[in-house]
């Protein structure tokens, strides 16, 4: 294992149930496929040593901290992703293990009113890779964030990350594309070893 691999954290974004599954209430066409190749960059993340950090939201039944665009959404009987609620638990496939980091949000950036950075910082932690929904929205607020917070190092999963059309995710790995933000595939990622 090499120093890089050290320095480096996987954050897996918000591959909860009520994004993936089909009946979910905030369903992500294309979340249900990237299933395998979010397992596959998990497994070979902690080969290497890696910190595994699972960016999940998880919300009051009442949605008091939901963006104001989704609180119609929330009610006495709750809402997506509440706390202790099936729909905010992990995919089938996918958990947490010792040694892993949780990160609760309640916005779309991983970094915005968390403590996050100082963790990652803590950690020794200047490279990310990012893999999760969904890519205009979570993914792209983060990696936008994070190139602002100077990470040296950002990479983005291509065909571990999704949107709700192809059009959509390809336009904003684009975009990030265009900041330096690196797009391997994941065996492109799997392949490397420096």
């Amino acid at each position: 294992m090499t120093d890089k691999w050290k320095k480096t954290a996987l954050f897996v974004i918000d591959m909860q149930k009520d994004f993936i599954l089909p009946d979910g209430p905030l369903l992500v066409d294309g979340g249900a496929a990237i299933i395998p190749n979010v397992i596959k960059a998990v497994e070979v993340a902690r080969e290497r040593g890696m910190l595994v950090v699972w960016v999940v939201r998880e919300h009051d039944k009442l949605g008091r901290d939901v963006e104001l665009f989704r609180r119609h959404l929330y009610s006495e009987k709750g809402g997506p992703t509440v706390k202790g609620h099936e729909g905010a638990e992990l995919v089938e496939g996918l958990e947490i293990h010792e040694g892993d980091y949780k990160l609760v949000k309640t916005r779309f950036s991983a970094f915005f009113a968390t403590h996050l950075h100082s963790t990652l910082l803590g950690a020794g932690i200047d490279s990310l890779v990012i893999v999760g929904i969904q890519t205009p929205n979570c993914i792209r607020q983060t990696v936008f964030d994070a190139v602002a917070l100077n990470y040296p190092s950002v990479s983005v999963i291509v065909d571990a990350t999704a949107a709700k059309t192809p059009e959509v995710h390809d336009a904003n790995i684009f975009d990030m594309e265009n900041i330096g933000v690196a797009t391997p595939t994941l065996e492109e990622w799997c392949n490397a070893n420096c």
